[in-house]
């Protein structure tokens, strides 16, 4: 198999590294790139074990961005979130990718160091030895041991976790989805949970909430706020985006809004709506994300 074939069937995986470590589209486009380049490079003839080889080069390259990024975040007008990607229905089925995908968790990620983040996302979500993820951060095994332990610790204790019925979860979506478009305020009011936190992304750049809108009463005036602004040529799509139900508002042909839709098996308890322009040019372009090679 050829240099560029090997790199083709890993694709989907790196792709997922660098999205899960970066957090944007872009940015992980930008590593898969770059790491092809550098792989062409290579003899693979001579690499005993490719996935490794590569997701230390994407993830070196990953922590790069991320870095570079986390500087520009410092300066971020309001809540930052996560560029959305459409997933696939099969990405649903792999419980542990569809969680760590989630909005949710990787707004988590974005408390941890990068070193925290890219340790945590190899051995957690990709299941790479303690020896493979020292050699692609360039750190000891002993070291990534402790980073490893360190941030599954953070994410836990920000990440609670409990059992969902998937059916039941679906019919709160459909719930929420149904009390919007209709513009129902009771039905709203009952289907948001109590505590329920609505994040708002539009990086100063549109109008957005610049603070977490939190609680049911102030989601639904926010929510019923936001809809008395028309949207030129409003068409609206149902999507799954970072593997949750998600609504897609279009004006014309130009995403204006993705509204992501957080639920447990009685009541929504996060929205995440992305509106900043930068973030929205890929976000009806259905990816397929992978923890593994594809099947031969």
């Amino acid at each position: 198999m050829g240099a560029a074939n090997v790199f083709e069937e890993h694709r989907s995986l790196l792709f997922t590294i660098a999205y899960e470590i970066t957090g944007t589209v872009t940015d992980a486009e930008d590593v898969v790139q770059d790491s092809y380049l550098r792989w062409s490079g290579v003899d693979a003839d001579a690499v005993g074990n490719p996935r490794a080889y590569l997701a230390k080069t994407v993830t070196r390259q990953a922590l790069n961005s991320l870095r570079t990024a986390q500087r520009r975040r410092e300066d971020y007008i309001g809540p930052w979130l996560p560029e959305p990607v459409v997933t696939v229905p099969d990405v649903a089925e792999d419980a542990v990718l569809s969680d760590s995908l989630s909005i949710a968790m990787l707004v988590v990620l974005e408390t941890l160091s990068p070193d925290e983040r890219a340790v945590f996302v190899l051995r957690e979500v990709f299941d790479f030895s303690y020896a493979e993820i020292a050699e692609a951060t360039d750190k000891s095994p002993a070291a990534v041991r402790q980073i490893a332990s360190r941030a599954k610790a953070h994410v836990h204790a920000r990440q609670p976790r409990f059992e969902v019925d998937a059916q039941r979860q679906k019919a709160v979506t459909d719930r929420f989805i149904s009390a919007t478009l209709g513009g129902d305020v009771q039905a709203l009011m009952d289907v948001l949970a109590p505590g329920a936190v609505l994040f708002s992304d539009g990086g100063g750049k549109v109008t957005a909430a610049r603070k977490p809108v939190i609680g049911a009463d102030n989601i639904t005036r926010f929510l019923v706020g936001i809809s008395k602004t028309p949207v030129p040529n409003m068409r609206i799509a149902l999507s799954a985006v970072n593997a949750m139900p998600a609504i897609i508002i279009y004006s014309g042909d130009v995403v204006d809004l993705v509204v992501i839709v957080e639920s447990n098996n009685e009541h929504v308890t996060g929205l995440y709506l992305v509106r900043n322009p930068d973030k929205l040019g890929e976000a009806t372009r259905a990816r397929q994300l992978s923890r593994m090679l594809p099947r031969a």
